[in-house]
């Protein structure tokens, strides 16, 4: 069952524009908009031009609003069809279905399909399964040379240090809640 519930684009091209969600959090868990801001705080100057990969798109709140800074092209990934439609409706509702495209596949599968050069990839994972642990490895794969991982997870977690070529840089808690950013690191020369 969809619901209108308190959860918008915060700026951007789509600024304001509502968003729907599934009732309860049993199939999403919508990002609160203090750990959306964070997050895009985080990767701000990296998303204009970005190819963005949203790989638990829930709503697909977070894709979107990668979109909406900027972000060239958003591939969502949600293997939930209930959720799957209101990820359509949301990308529909924003008018960015030109940069969208959007699988109804789960992550693990999806990995061991998905082209390189991903820039930028949110996860956003039910908590508490390990899902984390078993994605970041497929992921590392698919990055591109500037990628950047930002995963929302709960705040007893701790990931590690490093999945191949992905580096952690920053780990930041909110509440219950914390996000753990890992980056491709710059080759020098």
């Amino acid at each position: 069952m969809r619901q209108q519930i308190d959860m918008r684009v915060i700026t951007g091209e789509a600024r304001g524009k509502k968003l729907v969600a599934l009732d309860g959090d049993e199939i999403t868990r919508p990002t609160t908009d203090m750990v959306k801001e964070a997050i895009f705080s985080i990767i701000q100057f990296d998303v204009p031009g970005s190819q963005v990969l949203d790989l638990f798109a829930g709503s697909g709140q977070l894709g979107i609003e990668a979109v909406s800074r900027g972000a060239e092209h958003c591939v969502f990934v949600e293997n939930n069809r209930e959720a799957l439609a209101v990820v359509k409706e949301n990308v529909l509702s924003c008018k960015f279905t030109d940069r969208a495209r959007i699988v109804n596949i789960s992550a693990e599968e999806y990995l061991k399909i998905a082209k390189k050069d991903v820039d930028i990839a949110l996860l956003d994972p039910p908590y508490n399964k390990g899902i984390l642990e078993t994605v970041l490895p497929q992921l590392e794969r698919i990055m591109s040379d500037r990628g950047i991982v930002v995963c929302e997870h709960e705040r007893e977690l701790t990931l590690p240090d490093s999945f191949g070529k992905l580096q952690k840089t920053k780990s930041y808690k909110y509440g219950k809640i914390a996000l753990t950013v890992y980056r491709v690191p710059e080759i020098e020369e």
